[in-house]
């Protein structure tokens, strides 16, 4: 494409692009002064600035593919998406953030700087590519941790880890060994979480359970266990069970109410508590989080009332995964 053609070929550049975006220095190669591509990018023409030396070819709100096109072009040959970004692409059910960055990964030695929305990391440790729609993309494993790395409260990492092992089926031991290899920077609270999955959660209800636990004195539980009552029928498979006293305890995913879906499957779960004889207390998240003291209030008068009375005879029958 000749320097006099590229007005009259608007195709061609589109050709040249990824979705329509395309680097300044791409498009001198295709004939269009480096003069001109940013005087388009004014105020009112026809195309926009999206990094330094990356521009959309059209106007208006980018997509976030188009987003992600542009940071690796800003980023380069070398650079790979991490975070949450490429938990995204290859699964992660959650929709980025008004404003999130993109976080990009790339080598120690280069001196890309972040910019706009942008987030970049240099690292001695750049990670197998994985491509995901056609992104260059870090494994789930760093991804996920590269992620929890810059938050700083638990349960929002406790969140990220439990949905990793719940939606794309990392193995939490790949989970801990990218954590140990990696930087001590940002590791102790992703090191917690880790724990708690380890004890048996597979979710962030579960993991604030098990801390909950703790704060109760009581002795430890089973997690997640399959019990049966004394026919060797299918009884329940509680959150937390503990044995000696045969006392489940159950942290229901919503805030039920009569019609709701899955309520008809809870009532039948309960009343086959009650008949067994099981001891039960059922408890909804945000109560977890909001009156963690009362819960535990009423874990040990459960556990109490369920030693001052005769052991039914239910038994374990191994465990869920």
């Amino acid at each position: 494409m000749t320097r006099r053609s590229w007005t009259a070929d608007a195709e061609a550049l589109y050709a040249a692009s990824r979705r329509g975006v395309i680097t300044v220095a791409r498009l001198q190669e295709l004939g269009v002064p480096s003069r001109t591509s940013y005087r388009r990018c004014r105020p009112g023409r026809p195309w926009q600035r999206l990094l330094p030396g990356v521009v959309l070819l059209r106007t208006g709100v980018p997509t976030r593919r188009q987003l992600v096109e542009g940071a690796l072009l800003y980023g380069g040959d070398t650079a790979v998406v991490t975070g949450l970004e490429s938990c995204r692409r290859q699964g992660l059910k959650r929709d980025a953030k008004p404003g999130e960055p993109v976080h990009l990964l790339l080598p120690a030695h280069l001196k890309t700087m972040s910019s706009g929305y942008v987030l970049m990391e240099r690292t001695t440790r750049m990670p197998a590519t994985v491509r995901a729609g056609g992104l260059a993309m870090a494994p789930v494993a760093r991804a996920v941790l590269d992620a929890c790395r810059r938050l700083t409260e638990l349960a929002p990492i406790r969140a990220l880890l439990a949905e990793a092992v719940q939606q794309l089926r990392v193995d939490p031991a790949e989970l801990s060994a990218e954590l140990e290899n990696g930087s001590d920077r940002g590791s102790a609270l992703p090191r917690e979480a880790l724990a708690e999955i380890s004890r048996g959660a597979r979710s962030a209800a579960e993991a604030e359970a098990m801390a909950l636990w703790r704060r109760t004195g009581l002795p430890e539980p089973i997690w997640n266990p399959v019990v049966h009552d004394e026919q060797g029928r299918y009884l329940a498979t509680p959150d937390a069970w503990l044995d000696d006293v045969a006392l489940a305890w159950e942290i229901d995913s919503c805030e039920f109410h009569f019609g709701q879906p899955g309520y008809t499957a809870t009532l039948a779960r309960n009343n086959r508590y009650t008949a067994a004889g099981v001891a039960f207390v059922q408890t909804v998240p945000s109560r977890l989080r909001r009156e963690p003291g009362a819960v535990a209030g009423d874990l040990v008068a459960a556990y109490r009332a369920a030693a001052a009375r005769p052991r039914p005879p239910v038994r374990l029958l191994g465990r869920r995964e």
